[in-house]
């Protein structure tokens, strides 16, 4: 597997590019802004883009989406529950002093246990809400890797004071859905550091 972390915007937000080396075709996950950055990376690494994934709908993860589909015209996948954020996003932007193109609607709406191929690989679906209400989680068919978006940090977990954010629903996605995956499972976060759910659950002050 090839992955590739690009970080964007202000935000610091963890877009990644993941690639069966064998087929080399890829996703994108959460691309949150600077499309052109993450277009070049995906021409360096000269992979084909085979879907572009949401783990939510947030504007720090979605703010290149129109560049990413306009430049490899591939399927757009997100949580259906996410739909009214992603409809909102423009709005949203302009209240945290961003300016945020309009996305493209979805191709494809994601739920509990699908998968999404790619090449080799394939990504399992977790619904990991309380973030937000759509809110998934990815994890690779070899069963070690797990793209949590804003569900779970090194050290701490996704706000839940943004519209359609609780609290105790991520809690209860983080214990119930996540911590079973295994000790050995590396998280790639969001924002931040990636880490593990053995690190996490020993160590992370909210669980």
């Amino acid at each position: 597997m090839l992955l590739n972390t690009v970080v964007v915007t202000e935000f610091m937000t963890n877009c990644f590019i993941v690639a069966d080396e064998s087929t080399m075709d890829a996703v994108i996950i959460d691309p949150g802004g600077e499309g052109k950055k993450i277009v070049q990376e995906v021409e360096k690494m000269g992979v084909n883009v085979v879907a572009v994934i949401n783990t939510h709908a947030h504007v720090d993860h979605i703010g290149a989406l129109k560049d990413v589909k306009d430049a490899f015209a591939s399927e757009l996948m997100l949580h259906q529950a996410e739909l009214p954020i992603l409809k909102t996003a423009t709005k949203m932007g302009r209240l945290f002093g961003i300016s945020v193109e309009t996305p493209p609607e979805p191709d494809r709406f994601l739920a509990d246990g699908d998968q999404v191929v790619c090449g080799n690989i394939a990504f399992t679906v977790i619904e990991t809400p309380g973030h937000s209400p759509g809110g998934i989680s990815l994890v690779t068919s070899d069963g070690k890797f797990c793209f949590a978006g804003d569900t779970l940090f090194s050290g701490s977990i996704g706000r839940t004071d943004l519209p359609g954010g609780d609290y105790h629903t991520l809690i209860n996605s983080i214990k119930t859905k996540l911590i079973p995956l295994g000790d050995d499972v590396k998280v790639l976060t969001g924002h931040g550091p990636a880490t593990t759910i053995g690190f996490e659950r020993r160590y992370n002050p909210f669980l």
